[in-house]
């Protein structure tokens, strides 16, 4: 029987289930008279300049989470020079998110494709919903341009639910800014600094009646820190609306990016601290690079169906092109495309307020992978040739019923399936065909005080099926390797809230996981090995506070990741390396009445970090103090000048995991040097 006949089956049972439930009316007018949730936040109770108007409904839309959750406005970093994950995710705590070069970026929430050495795995990157993600999981962080956001929502582990995904990272989702809520009606940008970097961005937009439209553009050029880590990029961005009436609309919403990416490549613990800028010599030898083109587009709308229920949903369609010299040139192009739709109800239950939600979301995708021996990024010999299609499917829901005024019980989960069929031109005996499939409950809790903080926990179950990465992977393997889908259950609890000047966002999790995929470097001249762990844990606290008194503003974040191995018959109890255990960032800002402003900062790694899996060999923590100053004008001009690791410290950003530093002919040569001293400055006018 195939994956869709049972998958379908399966959807039908949830959906005749969640039929099954008494009737929800309408109960708007309950929510205004007790007041639940119509002032709720997540972090910040009261807006700043860093929450405008146009965040907060979005907001109240996440504190209905039992769970950790964030929102980046895009006022958060438009007075520094953001490039990337690494600086948009910079002060959301339990993010991990640090810079190799350029733009490429080591993600991980919650531990999330930890020892993964390359690209992203175990957390959705989306754009309005849409995945960057490959179909299979597989994702890049390039084509992603901080500028064209309005806002980024975060929504940590299973509390990615609302996108039907079940990964134990969950889901960082890019919105685009509207005709209706950009920041202005026309900027203009531009950015320069260090390492030769320039770059310029405008943006325009418009409401004209019913119909509205945000365009912008982005163009990037720098040499980089290190030796081979030169980058262009380019990023276009629409989005057309048309408006019918006061809550119905259309939207079509089209990118386009062209990335070319020098790759310096990682290098040995004593060069990342003595000689930062070197590249690995392989990598100039063979000038290894990542070049990239996509167009992106989708259809998608918001529509009442009725008092008590709302549609979102849509239809997207993407190409890809990868030309990628590292150890063989890689060619990849990739069509994915997809449907997705979510129906929202509001209304009461048994006389108590309750609210449901019901979706799906499903996902397709087809790559031709193509190698030739690499001769100075030119081709040379044919090396393989293969065909990769994945299709998956993920049914969802999730209702809450507020027990009391204050306490609200939460129960969902989504059915997921995932087809992955590989066809293998030189060698059709390797042709493989693989489909996985699950169930993903979940539970929880949310209780809300009339000031509006909140409590909660929950318990969820994750689920993640290796890409075509680990299962075509090199090595003694015919065909897949014999992997196993990432299996854990996670419980979490916090807390988030808003008291006079302090405001606290806290939550405590254990996640149990069970044939976790880790990664591990081989040797420099072929691409990670992935394995199926047994049992492991990850646990940890996610922290943020802040401060402020009139115009001094103290912003913090701690994270605590304690992940281990829990009795490995190789590894026993040794801590899985990669991600520090503590790490600790702080800004401290005041802002004049006049319009300036002053702000310096602190990221501190507070403790050695293990490099292998054999807890043989650690990576020394760190910590670099930046400053950032500027000026904001009543016309709509802005100035700002950032200054980084003032003191020049040579430290590693991140690395990648090994097997056993110590064991003979093992390299340790993984590590990622942090870029040096550097003073970056923007303009940026407003009209």
């Amino acid at each position: 029987m195939s994956a869709y006949p049972r998958a379908s089956l399966r959807a039908l049972l949830l959906a005749a289930a969640t039929s099954a439930l008494p009737a929800i009316v309408p109960a708007w007018a309950h929510a205004e008279e007790t007041g639940q949730l119509v002032d709720a936040v997540v972090v910040i109770a009261n807006p700043d300049p860093e929450d405008p108007p146009v965040v907060a409904g979005a907001r109240r839309r996440l504190a209905e989470t039992p769970g950790a959750v964030a929102i980046v406005a895009a006022e958060a970093y438009r007075d520094r020079y953001a490039q990337g994950l690494t600086e948009t995710l910079r002060d959301v705590p339990g993010v991990f998110a640090q810079k190799k070069w350029g733009d490429d970026t080591r993600l991980s929430i919650r531990g999330s494709g930890i020892g993964n050495a390359y690209h992203n795995r175990g957390t959705l990157l989306a754009q309005d919903g849409v995945p960057f993600n490959e179909a299979d999981g597989y994702g890049d962080f390039q084509l992603i341009d901080p500028l064209i956001a309005r806002f980024t929502e975060v929504y940590k582990g299973g509390n990615a639910l609302r996108f039907g995904g079940a990964l134990l990272g969950g889901a960082v989702n890019f919105v685009t800014p509207s005709g209706k809520d950009a920041t202005a009606r026309n900027l203009v940008r531009l950015d320069g600094g260090s390492y030769g970097l320039l770059r310029g961005h405008g943006e325009v937009a418009r409401v004209m009646g019913d119909w509205d439209v945000f365009a912008a553009a982005t163009a990037i050029t720098s040499n980089g820190w290190r030796e081979q880590s030169d980058q262009t990029a380019q990023h276009v961005s629409l989005n057309l609306g048309r408006s019918f009436g006061a809550e119905n609309e259309v939207r079509l919403i089209l990118s386009g990016h062209n990335v070319d990416q020098e790759i310096p490549g990682s290098v040995s613990l004593d060069d990342a601290l003595t000689h930062p800028k070197r590249a690995l010599p392989g990598n100039i030898a063979g000038e290894n690079q990542r070049n990239m083109r996509s167009v992106r587009g989708t259809l998608q709308s918001r529509w009442r169906l009725a008092d008590h229920a709302v549609f979102e949903g849509g239809v997207y369609a993407g190409w890809k092109d990868l030309d990628h010299p590292i150890f063989q040139v890689l060619d990849q192009e990739s069509r994915n495309w997809g449907a997705f739709g979510r129906v929202d109800f509001e209304g009461s239950l048994a006389g108590r307020l309750a609210d449901l939600f019901v979706g799906a979301s499903l996902r397709k995708g087809d790559m031709d992978a193509l190698q030739w021996v690499n001769l100075k990024s030119s081709r040379g010999k044919k090396t393989a040739d293969s065909a990769q299609n994945a299709t998956a499917l993920d049914v969802f829901a999730e209702g809450r019923v507020f027990v009391t005024d204050e306490l609200a019980v939460v129960g969902g989960g989504s059915l997921g399936s995932a087809k992955r069929k590989f066809r293998n031109n030189f060698d059709h005996g390797a042709d493989r065909t693989v489909t996985y499939e699950w169930f993903a409950p979940r539970i929880g809790l949310l209780w809300q005080a009339p000031d509006g903080a909140q409590a909660f926990a929950n318990l969820t179950r994750s689920v993640e099926p290796p890409n075509f990465s680990a299962l075509a992977q090199a090595g003694p393997f015919t065909g897949f390797a014999p992997l196993k889908p990432q299996d854990a259950w996670t419980a979490e609890i916090g807390t988030r809230g808003r008291r006079g000047p302090f405001t606290w966002d806290l939550a405590l999790y254990r996640a149990e996981l069970e044939n976790e995929l880790l990664n591990f470097i081989v040797t420099p001249d072929i691409p990670a090995a992935t394995f199926n762990a047994g049992k492991t844990i990850h646990q940890g606290l996610e922290a943020g506070f802040g401060w402020q008194i009139g115009p001094v503003r103290l912003r913090q974040t701690y994270s605590w990741s304690d992940f281990r191995f829990d009795g490995d018959q190789a590894y026993g109890d040794n801590r899985l390396p990669v991600i520090p255990q503590h790490f600790y960032r702080a800004e401290l800002r005041y802002d004049h009445p006049q319009g300036w402003f002053i702000a310096p900062s602190m990221e501190w790694s507070m403790s050695d970090t293990y490099v292998d899996y054999a807890n043989t060999m650690k990576a020394p923590g760190y910590a670099i103090v930046s400053l950032n100053a500027g000026w904001r004008g009543p016309d709509g001009v802005s100035l700002f000048v950032e200054a980084r690791n003032l003191a020049d410290k040579r430290y590693v950003s991140n690395f990648s995991a090994v097997t056993d530093a110590s064991a003979p002919g093992v390299s340790t040569a993984v590590f990622y040097p942090g870029d040096g001293r550097s003073v970056f400055g923007g303009v940026s006018w407003a009209f």
